[in-house]
Parts: C-alpha cells; structure tokens; sequence
C-alpha cells in the first residue's frame, strides 16, 4: 500500500475535497491519503503542473498523486494516469498538468483511465465531478494495490500527450534568460525556470551584484540591481535578494516583503526574466 497524495482547486470552503477523501477510504480504509494543495487559482494548470512537480521527489517510490485542475470537466478530453521515470503514479486530465513533471523527471509511459472499470459505482452519469468519480477512486485503487498500471487502460502515444509551451532557460548574450515559473505564495519570492548550475556560468559569485530585468510579453516591466546571496539573513530588512531556492532554481525576493506585490509581477509563460553581472 503507498501513500495517495491529492491537489487541487477545489478550496476547503465546501464539501468537494471530502468527497474526496471519503471516495478513497470507501476504497481502502487504511488508505493513508494526503494534501498536496487545494488552493491551485481556479482553472491554472500552469500552477497545477509545477506544484506537483515542486514536490513529487520527495515522496516515496509508488506513491500516488492526484491532480484535478480540470476546467474542461465534461468534455472530450482524456483522463489519465503517467508513470514517472522516478516511479510515482499522477492521476489526472491530459490538459497539461503533466508538463512540469515531465520536464523535471520524465515520464516513462501514460494510460488512458478506462471508464468502465475504473469509475465509481453509481456515478456514469454526473460529468462534472470526475475528481471524485474518476480520479480518487483510482488513485485510491492503485494506491492500494487493487489495480496495478496495467489495469488501468490502454497507453496513450506519446504525441497525444498535451503539454504546456515552456521554453528552456538559454545562456545568450553574458545573460541568462528563464520564466517566472511560480511564486513562493506567502512570501512573494519569484521562482524562476533558470537552474543554478546555468546561473554560475556567469561566473557571479555569492555578494556580487546582478541585473534583473522582467518582461511581459516580450516588454520590459521591471529592473533592478541587487545581490546574489545565500539567504535573506545575508540582507537587510526590505531588501531585495537573488538567491537559490528549495529546487535549485534562482529566486528574487524582499527580506520580509513581497516581491510580486511590490512590483505588481506574475508567473506564467508571458513573464520572462534574465539575469545578468551588474556593470
């Protein structure tokens, strides 16, 4: 038995991610069921993908994630289950959710959920719940050990997958060039696609000074200078930092401030950022 680990963005004001959890202890009752996340922005698959990708190698080998972001519940679109290069099982739409976790591990192979025996009994006819109907319920199953990956579907092709349009950080120009791929939500802090091993090709060395400019739709709507460091306690309070975060990716950040407010920024695939020495 693994642990089954649920995401959303379904909020905790209503009864949705109980159903949830009753679905999968209807399953297995010493089914050991977790949260990832259930406060995913309405709709953001962006989002989705990379918290799931934020947390998966932390998790034992066979544990189950289920990722509902589903804005197109109801409609033609697959329900799958992926197996990652690093054995863990995600249970969720084909609508892009599996796009950071791709990148980040890669997968090994994708199956399409066969409704007919893997569905929960009573349920074919409600389309707009399938996080309840289809994906707890055989997240749980697998969890289990009820089914295995064989159960549960024929492979999807490769090409059928859907992804999300991620460009790959570049070192181009004495700069390196990457996304804001999230924000570390509470604090602000802008996580950026741009790995550290690309940053120290640049030859910055902790204490230097570095360039940061972000763009919006290719327009520039935000510079600044500041520090590389290791940690906010290397700068003062309110001052902004670049850094390394918990996946070895660069972040910018105010010592005790927030970074995206204070400079009205976002995440996604239309926010760029490059990195460059400071003069």
């Amino acid at each position: 038995m693994h642990p089954l680990v649920l995401q959303s963005d379904f909020g905790l004001d209503d009864g949705a991610v109980s159903a949830m959890y009753g679905v999968a202890l209807g399953v297995a009752p010493q089914l050991r069921v977790h949260d990832l996340t259930h406060n995913i922005p309405p709709y953001d698959i962006h989002e989705g993908s990379y918290r799931l990708a934020q947390v998966v190698q932390y998790w034992p080998e066979g544990t189950v994630f289920v990722s509902v972001v589903d804005p197109g519940v109801g409609s033609d679109r697959l329900s799958v289950v992926a197996r990652t290069a690093s054995g863990h099982l995600v249970v969720t739409p084909n609508n892009g959710t599996l796009t950071h976790v791709d990148r980040f591990f890669g997968l090994d192979e994708v199956r399409i959920i066969d409704e007919t025996a893997n569905r929960l009994q009573g349920s074919a006819e409600s389309y707009t719940f399938h996080g309840r109907d289809v994906y707890a319920y055989t997240g749980a199953r697998l969890a289990a050990g009820i089914i295995d990956f064989a159960d549960v579907g024929a492979p999807v092709a490769r090409e059928e997958l859907v992804t999300l349009p991620v460009d790959d950080p570049v070192l181009e120009d004495g700069a390196v060039h990457g996304a804001i791929d999230a924000l570390d939500v509470r604090y602000g802090s802008l996580w950026t696609s741009i790995p550290r091993p690309l940053f120290r090709e640049l030859g910055v060395e902790h204490g230097d000074r570095v360039t940061v400019r972000v763009m919006h739709h290719d327009v520039v709507v935000h510079a600044a200078q500041m520090r590389y460091v290791p940690s906010f306690a290397s700068v003062e309070i309110g001052e902004s930092l670049l850094y390394v975060n918990s996946l070895d990716r660069m972040a910018i950040a105010i010592n005790r401030g927030h970074y995206a407010r204070a400079f009205s920024l976002g995440t996604g695939a239309s926010w760029r950022v490059s990195l460059r020495p400071a003069p």
